[in-house]
């Protein structure tokens, strides 16, 4: 019999949405175009720093954008933004695009480590910086396209978390919990991200089964919904009804709308609180989906990542992050954000979600950081760290 305590565990995160809006913002609006102003004043106001999401506007890219477009506000910086689906024609091009516009320096949130050869060769004809985030190139995986990032000057590095250790958690929960027929729903062939995540899936299923040869779990083959919520119920309900006895799903992601998608499709089949849905989105009604069965845990949603790069970036082009020739360059391993209890998730909110991690004066003053210091201000981040900061 299964155990329903809600246990809510909030890690770092990940991908979505298609949408086709290019534009300059300072204040969150991707139409609106100009000079910012605030925070570090004239001397940034030059800047141009372009951004490739897959989406702007779902619950995980818009949360990307404000934070983003709020330190290009703080530091006098442009951005510009280019939404391409995770379709790998659109990444390319979005490069290309953001190049050809004049920006000096890109953060790019790409979905395979293949797409990243076109867009640095794209960068070094330019002359334009570029930073990875929520990814970070495979040197085991793909060796050459991780050398011509370690051959590229503009290739400035990477922000992303340890996927293996989400997965490998994230599926470890729905054990303890009693679930043995787990359903897979990824959204991209090939996705870098979801290939490690999928690791961490698949390693925590074969210790289990090693060690419990009578009380075995089984998971599928991913269903791959792509980024719509229409796909995720469509690709939620193919998986409960070829998996007799499904009694889990994991959304591995998508930047929220399949999951929103499948956990639709589930309410109304009658199914809520009977499967139990695990992601590495959240959700605007999060709190809400764990009180109702809608959510059994959460390992993700983090979304300071790219704000991250943007600093690497921004740096980069004043000429104050140089990388040692030859080297892949700067690296930020991103730390889990832990919700273990409503309080948690509550100061979450409150601090994550309905305010801002960092104040305006904050980001200036991580701008001007050596790469250590900004490591170290990254790998602090917690809700614990924001607390104390703010009262």
């Amino acid at each position: 019999m299964k155990k329903f305590g809600k246990k809510l565990l909030a890690v770092a995160c990940t991908s979505a949405l298609m949408a086709s809006a290019i534009g300059c913002s300072n204040t969150g609006n991707a139409a609106d175009t100009g000079s910012a102003g605030g925070g570090a004043g004239g001397a940034s106001s030059d800047i141009t720093i372009g951004v490739s999401i897959w989406s702007s506007t779902d619950v995980l890219g818009s949360q990307c954008k404000k934070v983003v477009d709020k330190a290009a506000g703080a530091l006098g910086v442009k951005t510009q933004w280019v939404d391409q689906g995770h379709v790998s024609e659109q990444v390319t091009a979005s490069v290309e695009t953001l190049c050809a516009a004049g920006c000096q320096g890109i953060i790019i949130c790409n979905s395979a480590d293949s797409e990243m050869t076109s867009a640095i060769n794209t960068c070094d004809e330019y002359g334009v910086y570029i930073a990875q985030f929520f990814r970070i190139i495979s040197e085991k995986n793909s060796p050459e396209v991780y050398k011509t990032a370690c051959n590229s000057k503009y290739y400035v590095g990477a922000v992303h978390e340890d996927e293996v250790t989400n997965g490998y958690t994230l599926v470890n929960l729905l054990i303890e919990n009693g679930d043995r027929n787990i359903g897979l729903e990824a959204w991209t062939v090939g996705d870098a991200t979801f290939q490690a995540r999928w690791e961490g899936y698949q390693k925590a299923v074969d210790e289990w089964n090693a060690a419990n040869p009578d009380d075995q779990v089984t998971m599928s083959e991913p269903v791959y919904a792509n980024t719509s919520s229409e796909e995720g119920a469509a690709a939620a309900m193919s998986l409960y009804n070829s998996m007799p006895g499904m009694d889990a799903l994991i959304v591995a992601g998508g930047g929220g709308d399949p999951l929103v998608g499948s956990i639709g499709a589930f309410d109304n089949a009658g199914l809520t609180g009977q499967i139990d849905v695990v992601s590495t989105d959240f959700l605007d009604d999060l709190a809400d989906q764990l009180k109702s069965g809608g959510m059994y845990a959460e390992s993700g949603g983090h979304f300071c990542d790219p704000l991250f790069a943007f600093l690497m970036v921004y740096n980069a082009v004043q000429g104050n992050y140089v990388k040692e020739e030859g080297t892949f360059g700067y690296e930020i391993l991103f730390p889990y954000i832990y919700v273990s209890s409503p309080e948690d998730y509550s100061n979450y909110e409150e601090y994550f979600v309905n305010a801002d991690p960092y104040t305006d004066e904050e980001i200036v003053t991580m701008a001007g950081y050596s790469f250590d210091d900004l490591n170290k201000a990254a790998s602090e981040l917690s809700i614990d760290d924001v607390i104390a900061r703010h009262q």
